[in-house]
């Protein structure tokens, strides 16, 4: 049984920007199952998905920014968002392996809406992309 929350997502547009190509299967394959009627675009860094969404029609409702990529991090990357008058207004989660209290607040002053956490059980992903888009969204 699909829940309100879900209900309120399924037909939005995520976009992974990760240069770990399993990682974006795996989100893309937990995000199919979780929502199956969402989009997902994707890009391999930061630099890529600049370049995908300043020359897109439809924007993403949500962007899950991976923090450790080469030649754009996602911090940069996350600058850079929010710097774009198109893009600014995107919800942008950090998804990392890892964050400390400190990048997290820096992350939150940056622009950043939430944080998740890469599992390291892929099962627990869907229901963990589904809480990160809770928390910027303010449902329950």
């Amino acid at each position: 049984m699909i829940n309100k929350t879900e209900l309120m997502v399924a037909q939005k547009i995520f976009m992974i920007i990760d240069d770990d190509a399993d990682d974006r299967m795996f989100f893309k394959e937990a995000l199919k199952e979780m929502l199956p009627s969402s989009a997902c675009l994707e890009a391999n860094g930061g630099i890529e998905a600049l370049q995908q969404l300043r020359n897109t029609e439809q924007l993403p409702d949500f962007i899950f920014l991976d923090i450790n990529m080469p030649r754009m991090d996602g911090r940069e990357c996350l600058k850079e968002l929010k710097r774009d008058a198109e893009l600014k207004n995107i919800i942008v989660i950090m998804y990392s392996t890892s964050f400390t209290a400190e990048s997290i607040d820096e992350f939150y002053k940056l622009g950043a809406s939430s944080y998740l956490n890469k599992p390291t059980d892929m099962n627990k992903l869907p229901e963990q992309i589904l809480e990160a888009i809770r928390r910027p969204l303010k449902l329950s």
